[in-house]
């Protein structure tokens, strides 16, 4: 092993998942070397991620949350650790760092720093922010006050400010204490990496298991409730929600205090800038975790990404690259992350439709429903996936999928890491994954998300998008038509378009005649199978038949989500 004899003494700010990871693996590729964690709380490695579940009593004892004491790292890898110590600054010239303790205050110097701080939750500063009951949930000891407030007050209600995943997540076990419990999101959804239409089973979930959910309006101050009991979030359309218990949710900010003093570089997000070795702009100085501004492994532009995964990987490769281990380079993050709520899955990777849109790259999208296994083994139920991908070459973008059974979550890793290898979608179809009726299909969502998107690339599945038209426009107009082909019953259950034709899939081959000629025809069914089925006929008999991708069940998600085009001059201009 090629070692930087030259590094002796590896200082480290900030344990939990990037710090801790970095020691133990620097650990790992030296025995000589010095290695000493700073911790400013008073556990140098914890779950956060697991804080909502301990408050829920889900995950019942605290210790659980402890991922690694420091007498472990004392006795597993010799690393010293120093907790309830604050680093206050850096003498980048000298190498040293001065700490405050419960000891005083004292200097250590370095040959490498690695820099883990973390982020800090969000506290705007509201009107009546301040006030007793309204908490945040970035520590152990906050769960500890929580847990206390609830038990004090017997509190019966409760508001979350919030609803990314840590708020969905803290809702989910309120409701599990019998909490009555509401969310309060400033933006039209809940789970903002998710598209909106994708985001509305969460929503239609969420109200299923009595959280009520209150969106597109913004906190705008917190008042003492009139019979002195509780609390009222004040919203800025002028609601006021009453509550016992206030959770403030609203996201995290890298913590760039200690190196912005140092005079390390920022960079445009705010988080500290890395090189792909994680290396600052000081050749002595490493970052590592929420407080590093990454890279977008899709969109290649700057971001902060607040994920475990990724800190623990970007450790190990500041401690490679601090101990000569070469080459040893982080790749970017694509942001993969799951969120279970109520029985409920939701998994996303990459790029989202949004933002794909506002960096100017072309995609192409595509919806499939299909069955987490084999029909015909009891317990079959659909995973909703949307998958983002280039129209040229099929190169994968993004994906974001639902569900209430088991594996939605494993289709999203699947297709995280064919992104990360460079994949596309002609690797999804190609892809040989584990099949028994209780486990999968013969051909997997995966599988299928594949064929259906490498069709449309190779032009064998013309598709069109229910949020691009108005359909009472189209299956009116002079040169358009919509044809249904799902089943009378079905149509009777779930409604149609006005206008549209009902040609069932089981009689078309019967009904020919009745297909418009001349026009261009927009066929959906339920889920996109049969429209895609139907489509292929059409059009091998001459005709110009796309495939509404998604089918109906895609529809009422774009309707819910308020993303049909108004008016019908609006839709017809679109085609």
């Amino acid at each position: 092993m090629a070692a930087k004899q030259a590094v002796q003494k590896v200082l480290i700010v900030g344990g939990v998942a990037g710090g801790a990871s970095c020691a133990a693996r620097l650990r790992r590729l030296s025995e000589a070397v010095q290695i000493t964690i700073l911790e400013k709380g008073p556990y140098v490695s914890f779950a956060n991620c697991g804080l909502p579940y301990h408050i829920g009593g889900v995950i019942p004892e605290e210790s659980s949350l402890l991922v690694a004491s420091a007498a472990k790292f004392n006795n597993w890898f010799n690393v010293k650790v120093q907790e309830n110590t604050e680093v206050v600054a850096i003498d980048r010239a000298a190498r040293t760092i001065t700490a405050r303790g419960p000891g005083g205050e004292e200097r250590h110097e370095y040959d490498a720093l690695v820099l883990s701080p973390g982020a800090f939750a969000i506290k705007p500063p509201l009107p009546g922010i301040e006030l007793p009951g309204i908490f945040q949930m970035k520590t152990i000891p906050d769960t500890r006050l929580v847990k206390d407030w609830i038990a004090r007050t017997g509190a019966k209600s409760a508001a979350v400010v919030g609803g990314g995943f840590i708020g969905l997540e803290m809702a989910e076990n309120l409701v599990h204490l019998g909490l009555e419990t509401s969310v309060v999101e400033m933006l039209p959804q809940v789970m903002p990496p998710f598209d909106p239409e994708m985001a509305e089973p969460i929503h239609a979930h969420l109200r299923s298991k009595g959280v009520k959910l209150h969106l597109g309006d913004g906190v705008a101050g917190f008042e003492q409730a009139a019979n002195g009991k509780g609390l009222a979030v004040k919203t800025q359309a002028g609601q006021a929600h009453a509550a016992d218990l206030v959770m403030l949710v609203i996201g995290v900010r890298p913590e760039v205090g200690l190196a912005k003093a140092a005079g390390l570089d920022l960079g445009p997000r705010g988080g500290i800038k890395v090189d792909d070795g994680m290396r600052t702009s000081d050749p002595h100085i490493w970052a590592v975790g929420d407080a590093v501004e990454v890279e977008d492994f899709v969109t290649h532009q700057p971001a902060l990404i607040p994920l475990a995964g990724p800190a623990n990987r970007q450790g190990r490769i500041a401690a490679d690259v601090i101990m000569g281990k070469e080459p040893s380079r982080f790749r970017g993050t694509q942001g993969t992350a799951v969120v279970g709520l109520f029985g409920m899955t939701a998994a996303s990777t990459g790029a989202s439709e949004r933002t794909l849109k506002r960096v100017g790259t072309p995609y192409e999208k595509i919806y499939v429903h299909a069955a987490n296994h084999a029909g015909y083994y009891p317990g079959a139920a659909p995973i909703s996936l949307k998958l983002l991908f280039s129209p040229a070459d099929g190169h994968v973008l993004g994906c974001q999928a639902t569900g209430t059974v088991e594996g939605v979550e494993k289709r999203v890793d699947v297709i995280a890491t064919i992104m990360q290898m460079g994949g596309t979608v002609f690797d999804m179809e190609e892809a040989e994954l584990c099949y028994a009726p209780q486990y999968g299909s013969a051909k997997d969502v995966v599988n299928i998300a594949g064929m259906v998107a490498a069709n449309v690339v190779r032009g064998d599945h013309p598709i069109a998008h229910w949020a691009d038209h108005d359909w009472e426009a189209v299956a009116a107009g002079p040169d358009t038509a919509v044809i249904d082909v799902r089943e009378p019953g079905e149509l009777k259950a779930t409604g149609s378009i006005p206008g549209a034709l009902n040609l069932p899939i089981s009689a078309i081959r019967n009904r020919l005649e009745e297909v418009p000629k001349g026009k261009k025809l927009f066929v959906h069914c339920a889920v996109g199978l049969r429209g895609y089925n139907v489509c292929r006929q059409l059009r091998l008999l001459g005709y110009d038949a796309v495939n509404l991708t998604g089918g109906w069940k895609t529809y009422q998600a774009v309707k819910a989500a308020n993303l049909l085009p108004g008016g019908a001059a609006n839709g017809a201009a679109k085609l």
